[in-house]
């Protein structure tokens, strides 16, 4: 296996990482299709944060966070830091002191399969973390990995310089080649949902908005009173 730190590659716009962060997670994850969402193998440890910013990859050893040292330098404002390990790892391999280098480079977030420790800390230095798991079990700097590579992250594959959108439901990875199209999307159901809920504040029911009432006929579904309910 050749281990890599690939330099300089290429972003999102910051005006395509804005937008991305206005709709969130489940909206541009319903606009592409249901694709894209990394899951529940990763939490927000805070509340209330949703962001979008650009995939700094990193691959690294199990109970070790050597790459993610050599990550730091490749990451730029408005970056999100993604990583993982060759094999499943709960170490806590990231903590406050890599929070505030990467505050000071900008980077908006990090995203780990692994574990994260001084979580207090990292909460109270505001800066964003979606992990899965919060564990103080400390790491080594021993073993090479890679930088800028794609990596697998809950069954997506991450590729640097994609687009990391991530609020309270979760992660979701845009490929960076269809972002425009992602966007495009998405404001057609921004636009679709809009009407929906003026509709829903009209009293109107989704079962008629959505044509579900024959779904559920050719479903088998009946509607019988209470009374002739309790006589079957």
């Amino acid at each position: 296996m050749t281990h890599v730190v690939v330099t300089d590659i290429p972003r999102p716009s910051a005006q395509q990482l804005s937008e991305l962060a206005e709709h969130g997670v489940a909206t541009v994850h319903e606009a592409m299709g249901r694709r894209g969402l990394v899951g529940p193998v990763v939490r927000p440890i805070q509340e209330g944060t949703r962001l979008a910013g650009s995939a700094i990859t990193v691959l690294c050893w199990p109970g070790d966070n050597l790459m993610i040292h050599a990550a730091v330098e490749q990451c730029r404002p408005g970056d999100v830091l993604v990583v993982t390990t060759v094999s499943p790892s709960l170490d806590g391999s990231f903590g406050e002191l890599f929070a505030t280098a990467l505050l000071q480079r900008g980077v908006r977030a990090l995203v780990t399969t692994g574990g994260v420790r001084d979580v207090s800390d990292l909460r109270e230095l505001g800066f964003a973390v979606w992990a899965g798991a919060q564990n103080a079990q400390g790491t080594v700097k021993a073993t090479p990995g890679s930088v800028n590579v794609p990596i697998v992250v809950g069954g997506v594959t991450v590729h640097p310089g994609d687009a990391i959108v991530a609020d309270d439901d979760g992660v979701l990875c845009v490929p960076r080649a269809q972002i425009d199209t992602a966007l495009a999307a998405s404001r057609s159901r921004v636009e679709k949902e809009a009407a929906s809920r003026a509709a829903y504040q009209r009293g109107e029911l989704s079962l008629d908005r959505n044509g579900l009432r024959q779904v559920l006929a050719d479903l088998g579904v009946e509607y019988v009173t209470a009374e002739d309910h309790a006589r079957r």
